[in-house]
């Protein structure tokens, strides 16, 4: 057998053992299983190889929750792994077997060659035997080789009916699940579930929803039921309880529409069981976060893909109560401002219990710039990025974790006396970042003014460099904000204050917030644009309020609104269709802009005109 330096070596016949038993119960115990690992290579997050007992192959699959062992080293080629975990699944399209790996660990690095076993039946010229490891060495095999699927086709052929049945009985868990799998049952809690929702397409009408499941492993993933079936379950599924769910099937999960962190998502029919499990011990899913730092929250910005972040806490607002349109219900609000490592902040916006609990208690250790990690929330496009908590959102006040312990170490050391920038307004110029960066999906104004139908539907995101070249002096720049919601107040009367809808609630002062249009112009065209108040006083230089002043100085007004003409600027903006007079029309809004970094417009002129195959002398 092949050992390594420390004695430890590959299972006689462990593909066999495996072949025998390809979905070994969960309560049983499974013989000692080493092999070792041969072409070892990434596919995605996760990572393929050939699992090797030095007389059989068979491919083999680690799931993604591995891949960390791989990147460390513990995991090399041609080292051995006992494996403690396992499905073997056909995959009839290629009339071969998968084996997926969901636990194992190291045993052993890399051997200096790949191990192999030779029968012999005696002793023949021009075979070698290894002194140190017993190993049989020839040009040629004497025993016939079977594929994997033959073997145990032959093994099964062999086995009685229960002793089958009995084989495929067990809970998976969800990180071993793939579309290639057979029979499975899984555990899990319904930790999400969606409304009935209706449709309808070229195919018929219809009726959807769809549970969010968790395991013990705290590993999630969406199932959604379409018609009968989602009529069928609709009602039997209830939120936090718990379920075995067999007779499913699995897809590749589409990442635009996904609300959860797995590679699959899976669709039950009516044929499906749903049954709930009481007289077992119920389970609490692990939280598991998938952290994205906050430099990179900018590809995410008004998509459906829910991210988890962890940061630490740099100020919490005051509570507020916003009427919800929906139902005119009020709803608490609380605005917390988190950074990370990356130097940068973002504002995260809690609802409900969360603002009132665990907001409350941000706000008692604000002092102490707690670290928090919240899962699943929705990123948004106000000031730029911003995040915004759901009804299903976790949030961990201190985790007890590597990253929020590493975050503390790192904000102890140097965070603290750091400038941390708004991610919204430092979207990166770097063109390498692969991020939603001002230099990312560039167009001209001709562009965008000659495709009238950009927008329609759904409004459309583009970068743009110009200029402002008019600012009509009297429009109406501004309006009368709540200094405690910005949202706009009505005037009460003279000397009776103003009136905040939002906030429910009458205040004596009030600030003023730009909205305003303006001309911007590049050498394709020109257009108007929208501003607002953060991205107004970026370009004027000033607030709202002290603009205001300027008007009663006739001269200083108009020498204040000519400063901001004809410097160059990058728009981030959006384009939709409103309709006003009867009239469909673009309107052209500002999302984020940013000064001109010329180091970097000049690489960015220099890709586009390699993009045009003109040459460019060094």
């Amino acid at each position: 057998m092949a050992e390594d330096s420390n004695g430890r070596m590959v299972t006689p016949d462990a593909i066999s053992l495996i072949l025998a038993n390809p979905c070994p119960d969960a309560s049983s115990d499974l013989p000692e299983i080493i092999v070792q690992v041969v072409d070892l290579k990434p596919a995605g997050s996760k990572y393929m190889f050939s699992a090797s007992d030095g007389k059989l192959k068979v491919k083999a699959l680690l799931q993604s929750s591995l891949s960390s062992e791989v990147i460390s080293g513990k995991i090399q080629n041609l080292g051995l792994v006992r494996i403690l975990d396992y499905t073997l699944n056909d995959i009839p399209s290629k009339n071969e077997k998968y084996l997926i790996v969901s636990k194992c660990e190291a045993v052993a690095p890399a051997l200096a060659e790949e191990y192999s076993v030779v029968k012999v039946e005696k002793q023949e010229p021009g075979v070698k035997k290894s002194e140190a490891s017993s190993i049989l060495l020839k040009p040629k095999t004497e025993f016939v080789s079977k594929s994997a699927a033959q073997i145990v086709h032959e093994q099964h052929g062999n086995m009685a009916p229960s002793a089958r049945m009995a084989m495929t009985r067990r809970i998976h868990p969800l990180a071993s699940l793939n579309p290639y799998q057979g029979n499975w049952t899984i555990k899990v809690r319904v930790t999400g579930k969606g409304n009935m929702r209706s449709y309808k397409n070229a195919r018929g009408e219809g009726c959807v929803f769809n549970v969010e499941l968790t395991d013990e492993d705290g590993t999630q993933i969406q199932a959604t039921m379409f018609n009968e079936a989602a009529r069928k379950f609709f009602d039997h599924f209830q939120l936090g309880k718990v379920y075995h769910i067999s007779r499913g099937t699995l897809k590749v999960a589409n990442k635009q529409f996904r609300t959860v962190q797995n590679d699959y998502e899976m669709t039950l029919n009516e044929n499906s069981v749903v049954e709930e499990a009481q007289s077992e011990a119920t389970f609490i899913p692990e939280t598991k976060f998938n952290f994205v730092p906050i430099d990179e929250l900018g590809p995410y910005v008004s998509g459906r893909e829910l991210v988890d972040v962890i940061g630490v806490v740099q100020s919490v607002s005051p509570i507020i109560s916003i009427r919800r349109k929906s139902n005119n219900e009020m709803i608490p609000k609380r605005e917390i401002t988190i950074a990370d490592s990356t130097k940068k902040s973002v504002v995260v916006t809690l609802w409900g219990d969360l603002a009132t609990n665990t907001g409350q208690e941000l706000l008692d250790k604000a002092s102490e710039s707690p670290v928090v990690a919240i899962k699943s929330l929705k990123v948004g496009d106000f000031q730029g990025v911003s995040l915004s908590a759901l009804s299903k959102s976790v949030v961990a006040v201190n985790p007890d974790t590597p990253e929020a312990q590493n975050l503390r170490t790192w904000y102890d050391s140097e965070g603290r006396d750091t400038s941390l920038a708004p991610v919204g307004s430092g979207l990166s110029p770097s063109i390498k970042s692969g991020g939603q960066s001002m230099y990312s999906d560039r167009v001209s104004l001709g562009y965008i003014l000659s495709n009238p139908s950009l927008g329609e539907g759904k409004a459309e995101f583009f970068s743009v460099k110009a200029c402002i070249n008019y600012i009509k002096p009297d429009q109406t720049m501004w309006y009368r904000a709540c200094k405690t919601c910005n949202k706009k107040v009505v005037t009460q009367g003279i000397d009776s204050g103003y009136w905040c809808e939002g906030c429910q609630k009458n205040e004596q002062e009030c600030s003023l917030r730009y909205i305003m249009v303006v001309k911007v112009t590049d050498s394709t065209g020109e257009a108007f644009i929208s501003l607002f108040n953060d991205e107004a006083e970026k370009i004027m230089g000033c607030s709202a309020d002290e603009l205001d002043e300027l008007k009663s100085q006739e001269d200083g007004f108009q020498t204040k609104l000519k400063e901001a003409m004809w410097v160059p600027h990058i728009f981030r903006v959006s384009v939709g269709i409103h309709e006003y007079n009867n009239e469909r029309r673009q309107r052209i809004t500002v999302k984020s802009v940013a000064s001109i970094d010329f180091a970097a417009e000049s690489k960015f002129m220099l890709e586009d005109l390699l993009k045009l195959k003109i040459g460019v002398s060094k």
